[in-house]
């Protein structure tokens, strides 16, 4: 029902009870639940109101009629589609005979649903998207002047050429949000990336854990910190990094309000020593917190 015209963004779950052979029917369905959300709700612990907030990650599409199989395994991609021929018109000629009615179908197994399977989306993504993201790096790719500016060390450029010559063109519509959700990737990449990958000087992108351990080895050249102390910074660099509400409460110093966060612990605080005052410095001059956005 829900392919067009509707954005319930707390959506966590969606039903496929109906066979789907159209890529775009099929995506726009999917992007009912790829919508970005926040849940947020409120406690009382000790007689204070705790606030929480928590983004949407994932959600479920329980599939009847292994849509997703087709579009992974069965349809073709690349074929080109011929108008049928147009229907002979004029007096005398016959009315086309209607197709054959189909037997009645009759169900004689009690339990249709008798076992199912939970298949998780892998890393590189569902086949749909993929195809998206390949037609989008072929367009790149054929475009003098964006590969021109490219190859010449030009990066500002060729991405101010890649807006005003493919995106939001009819037929494909391409925007950074759209090839985002493409790659299935944890973390916001940047234009910046996506025209590395197209021209090869990428083979993939980095995840986000692969990205704050790039900046957290960074660190560590640059300021060295004890063996001692490494595990607690390792957590507390990431918690920092990744999480608004962490960052809030350190550098608002109410240090108090980690009693009972997951990531970071008043302990962890205490361990910290001179670190708690070094890390966040440190983030802010040269982390740029944009590129682990979800």
């Amino acid at each position: 029902m829900m392919t067009t015209g509707y954005d319930c963004e707390d959506i966590l779950n969606i039903v496929l009870l109906r066979p789907i052979f159209s890529p775009t029917d099929f995506i726009r369905i999917k992007g009912r639940g790829t919508r970005k959300y926040t849940f947020r709700y409120t406690d009382k612990e000790g007689g204070q109101v705790q606030e929480h907030a928590k983004s949407k990650e994932k959600f479920k599409l329980f599939d009847f009629f292994a849509v997703c199989e087709y579009f992974e395994e069965k349809f073709n991609y690349d074929e080109v589609i011929e108008l049928p021929p147009l229907r002979p018109t004029g007096p005398g000629l016959q009315p086309p005979i209607p197709p054959p009615v189909p037997p009645d179908f009759t169900n004689v197994n009690p339990d249709p649903l008798a076992m199912y399977v939970e298949s998780p989306v892998p890393v590189h993504g569902m086949k749909i998207d993929r195809k998206f993201f390949e037609k989008f790096e072929d367009k790149v790719k054929a475009t003098p002047e964006v590969r021109e500016r490219y190859e010449r060390g030009d990066i500002k450029g060729a991405e101010e050429a890649v807006v005003a010559a493919l995106f939001n063109k009819p037929e494909d519509f391409f925007n950074l949000d759209k090839l985002r959700k493409a790659v299935q990737i944890d973390r916001r990449i940047t234009l910046r990336e996506i025209l590395a990958k197209a021209f090869g000087e990428i083979d993939r992108f980095t995840t986000k854990d692969e990205l704050l351990e790039e900046e957290l080895a960074k660190f560590v050249s640059i300021h060295k910190p004890d063996a001692a102390h490494m595990p607690v910074i390792r957590q507390f660099f990431k918690a920092y990094v990744t999480d608004g509400g962490v960052r809030a409460i350190v550098d608002s110093r109410e240090f108090g309000r980690l009693a009972d966060n997951p990531k970071v612990s008043l302990a962890d605080v205490r361990a910290l020593d001179q670190w708690r005052e070094v890390i966040p410095e440190y983030v802010k001059d040269y982390v740029s917190l944009n590129a682990f956005a979800a």
